[in-house]
């Protein structure tokens, strides 16, 4: 029997509709509608395969975060695994950065989400829809966790059906069967310029953008903890992973660039889905484009307070944060650690309004790699976990492919995509911001990793 209280376990609250709808669409954000068109503008048609080879390293994180979560389902997901596999000081740090991640994206969103409504609105401040968006969503989260699962399904709904849409839309244009301006369809991907018309350079420079649209993915690990059957539902979020980024990704980034010039000077201005649909004299393409992108944001930082909420209450659980952060409210909802969370980013988005363009892009610099920290932690604690069941004689129920191999070369490739991170002149600043708070944090995890191994030892004198 578990000597862990009552009040710090988490309940399976979370429907099979709604696990399935999240891991569908939880790749699916304003990278996507919007940042695509940067990456299109940087490698041209082209942009395609940076977004083939970053889909391919998601995958197989994936698959890597799947074998561990099925054998041990937990709501600190990496973070757990990483202190089980790597060392206390690893999923200590990881869990904080991680949670920073999603806290300096709260208010990222909040401020897009608020820009889009203020857009149809101009009487109400940016600041105060933002506040009441990100106070909204709180409440939400604090009512239960069916909250969050059953706002997250309708968001991810609409997102799907979107995405699906612009798919049949593009394929029948690209088909003939609807009228595309100029010299469209598949020709477009080798005219002006041809298909990589900066070069090779430049679709590894795209791979830097395109590998922060598909974060987001691993936190069905985390909500599926909280599902009745964590098993199968991380079980088939993982097998549907692949199709799912060949679909929503590869395949309307690749409709996209048939129909629109990459060098259009709208492109980045309007964002991809709405210049293509422009392009397409689709009626509304702005609004239809612009309640998607609400809806995306929406949901991404509705997701953002779940997730970082989340991990705090796994850190709270361990001693790695205040250990208020641990205990579920009565409806099994970690109250504390959503307010905590949400107040945090909250004064993030003030210091937005109060110095714009200064304290805030700082903090926001700080996340700049933290996604390639987490694939390579993720990975490492992988091949760990692995040897550790096989020297137990266990065999994982869902199984990495083509095991050790692949899980070295994907961390490999990982290092590489941080290497050119750290050399590009462009990325400098992301990278020396996250190093350095990196660093702290690990300092923070090696001396509470002393202070609890010194705390044990008394005890045990």
């Amino acid at each position: 029997m578990s000597s862990i209280p009552a009040d710090r376990h988490l309940r399976g609250q979370l429907k099979t509709r709604q696990v399935t709808m999240i891991s569908m669409a939880g790749i699916i954000g304003a990278g996507l509608f919007i940042g695509s068109a940067s990456a299109i503008a940087l490698a041209g048609p082209a942009a395609v395969l940076a977004y083939l080879f970053t889909g391919t390293i998601v995958v197989l994180v994936m698959r890597m975060l799947g074998e561990m979560a099925v054998s041990q389902p937990d709501s600190g997901s990496f973070s757990t695994y990483a202190d089980r596999a790597i060392g206390h000081w690893a999923g200590f740090s990881i869990g904080w950065l991680y949670w920073w991640f999603w806290v300096c994206v709260l208010p990222v969103e909040s401020i897009a989400g608020a820009a889009i409504i203020h857009s149809y609105i101009p009487d109400v401040p940016v600041w105060l829809i933002s506040l009441v968006i990100v106070l909204v969503l709180m409440c939400t989260n604090l009512l239960s966790v069916k909250g969050y699962g059953e706002l997250e399904f309708w968001f991810s709904l609409i997102k799907v059906v979107a995405i699906v849409a612009f798919i049949v839309i593009g394929i029948l244009a690209v088909c003939g069967v609807l009228p595309v301006p100029e010299q469209g369809g598949f020709g477009r991907l080798t005219q002006l310029g041809g298909f990589a018309p900066h070069g090779v350079s430049s679709i590894i420079s795209c791979i830097l953008i395109t590998a922060f649209s598909f974060f987001g993915a691993e936190i069905v690990t985390i909500a599926a903890a909280e599902s009745h059957d964590p098993v199968k539902q991380i079980t088939r979020a993982t097998n549907l992973v692949v199709w799912r980024i060949m679909i929503f990704y590869l395949l309307s980034i690749f409709l996209a660039v048939c129909i629109v010039n990459w060098n259009d000077p709208q492109l980045v201005k309007v964002g991809t889905f709405q210049r293509a649909l422009e392009v397409l004299q689709i009626p509304g393409a702005k609004i239809i484009v612009d309640m998607v992108v609400l809806t995306a944001v929406t949901s991404c930082m509705n997701s953002a307070l779940y997730t970082s909420s989340r991990m705090m209450f796994s850190l709270g659980q361990r001693g790695d944060a205040p250990k208020a952060m641990g205990r579920l409210a009565k409806n099994g909802v970690p109250r504390k650690a959503v307010v905590a969370s949400t107040l945090v980013g909250i004064i993030a988005s003030l210091c937005n309004f109060l110095f714009p363009g200064e304290v805030f892009h700082t903090l926001l610099a700080t996340t700049g790699a933290v996604a390639l920290l987490v694939y390579i932690v993720i990975a490492v604690s992988q091949i760990r976990m692995r040897y550790q069941l096989q020297a137990e004689g266990k065999v994982p129920k869902l199984k990495m492919w083509l095991f050790p191999g692949l899980s070295y070369a994907t961390i490999l490739a990982l290092l590489a995509v941080l290497g050119y991170m750290v050399w590009a002149p462009s990325f400098h600043t992301e990278t020396v911001m996250t190093g350095t708070v990196a660093v702290i944090v690990v300092v923070m995890g090696l001396c509470n990793g002393a202070r609890k191994k010194k705390f044990t030892l008394q005890q045990t004198a």
